[in-house]
């Protein structure tokens, strides 16, 4: 046995003892790279996010913009529906939750779910509560650095577990979308592109709620 999964495994040993493994997930050093589509080719002057739906206004940002909007991080466990986990991940970006309460996104009243749109007509939902979650976050930086292509640059939801928060809702990875490019406010849900195909909506790591 390499030095390499040696201590993969007792790494993994240690996240289990800490009650941070869900059922069914193995741990990985490495981060995979999983995805539907090509990685589409940002063009700085021409990219765009935009919020709208159930909104009381609908509101769009530059690129430029974007990243002048007040900044967070969070440090997660990725949980992957194709069983991975990446354990301790660093991300920092924008949060939805402090847009709403400083006043830059106002919610209408009625709204339960978000449903986040991406290069490619790639979709997937999520109740509001969960969005508006600490361990959700609008990224645009791992690991101190901007994020890759193929990682979601130069924008991507992510969502995972904080060690320690089980308060907190925590989905599958799929549930944060790369290459984002909006987030559309609904009054009922509405399956995302693999919620469609089977995948469940809900999708609880701890709950193993992988498919319907």
């Amino acid at each position: 046995m390499g030095s390499f999964e040696t201590n993969r495994r007792k790494e993994e040993e240690r996240i289990r003892e800490e009650d941070r493994l869900p059922p069914g997930q193995s741990l990985t050093l490495k981060f995979p790279v999983l995805h539907y589509g090509p990685v589409p080719v940002f063009t700085p002057s021409t990219w765009d996010f935009r919020i709208w739906g159930e909104v009381e206004e609908e509101k769009s940002w530059t690129w430029d913009q974007f990243l002048k909007l007040p900044r967070t991080q969070v440090n997660i466990d990725l949980h992957c529906v194709t069983r991975w986990s990446k354990a301790d991940t660093l991300w920092e970006g924008v949060s939805l939750r402090s847009m709403v309460e400083s006043g830059l996104i106002r919610i209408k009243p009625n709204v339960t779910h978000v449903m986040q749109h991406a290069e490619h007509g790639y979709t997937t939902n999520l109740p509001l509560e969960v969005f508006l979650q600490d361990n959700f976050l609008m990224a645009t930086h791992f690991d101190g650095k901007p994020l890759t292509p193929d990682h979601g640059y130069p924008l991507r939801g992510v969502i995972g577990h904080i060690p320690s928060r089980d308060d907190l809702e925590s989905p599958y990875l799929w549930k944060g979308a790369k290459w984002l490019r909006s987030l559309e406010f609904m009054t009922a849900d509405r399956l995302g592109f693999w919620e469609k195909g089977g995948y469940h909506n809900r999708a609880d790591v701890w709950n193993e709620e992988r498919f319907r």
